[in-house]
């Protein structure tokens, strides 16, 4: 486990896969922590085993083949998969001290990982009406990264992911994030060359003025 301070925050980029369970108590606990102000902001970075989390708004009917783990994961959104290959990033901040707005928070999220993927080379964006990362691929619409998050007494947890070489078949397990209109893609198939490595340096870089965005919106609200 490496364990860097980026200002005030933490950073925990922890090596091979972390079991789900675990990880979701420890979580869960440092967010209570960070909340009673006696531990300190924290982004993990890290890869889980193949599983699926089913989120508040989960509908039973997107199960499609449970081949993996079924977890409830707590967070808002729906099914989505983790596995080797894929940087999940457990976000945990206090919007007590950022800006006490949700909206804004997930927004500003939104436009890191949007930062993080164009400096890696990927056109990435939002879509109206649909939660996630897109960008093209082959000349179609895909997804390549995922976000749910919680917020407990204005500490967020939970956080994003994005696909960088996972295996994109074990998505036809669920109708990733209800939306089985769109394929799901990766840094990998979009042949960019990057890795997790590349990937958590494009985040460091972008991190300063994601917390920028959120500061200038709560001074705007």
């Amino acid at each position: 486990m490496e364990d860097i301070a980026d200002s005030d925050v933490v950073w925990r980029i922890l090596p091979g896969l972390t079991d789900y369970a675990t990880a979701l108590a420890e979580m869960e606990a440092v967010a209570a922590e960070i909340a009673a102000e006696a531990a300190p902001e924290q982004i993990w970075l890290l890869e889980h085993p193949p599983l699926y989390t089913a989120g508040t708004s989960a509908d039973p009917a997107e199960m499609l083949d449970p081949r993996f783990p079924v977890f409830e994961a707590g967070r808002g959104g729906r099914y989505t998969y983790h596995g080797p290959g894929q940087r999940v990033g457990y976000v945990m901040l206090n919007l007590k001290k950022r800006g006490p707005d949700v909206r804004c928070f997930v927004h500003a999220l939104e436009g890191w990982l949007i930062a993080a993927l164009a400096d890696l080379g990927v056109s990435a964006r939002r879509a109206e009406g649909r939660v996630g990362i897109w960008t093209d691929d082959r000349g179609q619409e895909a997804k390549i990264g995922a976000i749910g998050v919680r917020v407990r007494r204005w500490v967020t947890f939970h956080g994003f992911s994005i696909n960088v070489t996972p295996d994109l078949t074990h998505f036809s397990g669920i109708v990733p994030c209800g939306l089985g209109e769109f394929p799901v893609t990766s840094l990998s198939a979009l042949d960019l060359g990057a890795n997790m490595a590349t990937l958590d340096a494009a985040l460091r870089r972008a991190f300063p003025p994601f917390l920028d965005a959120i500061a200038k919106a709560n001074k705007k609200a």
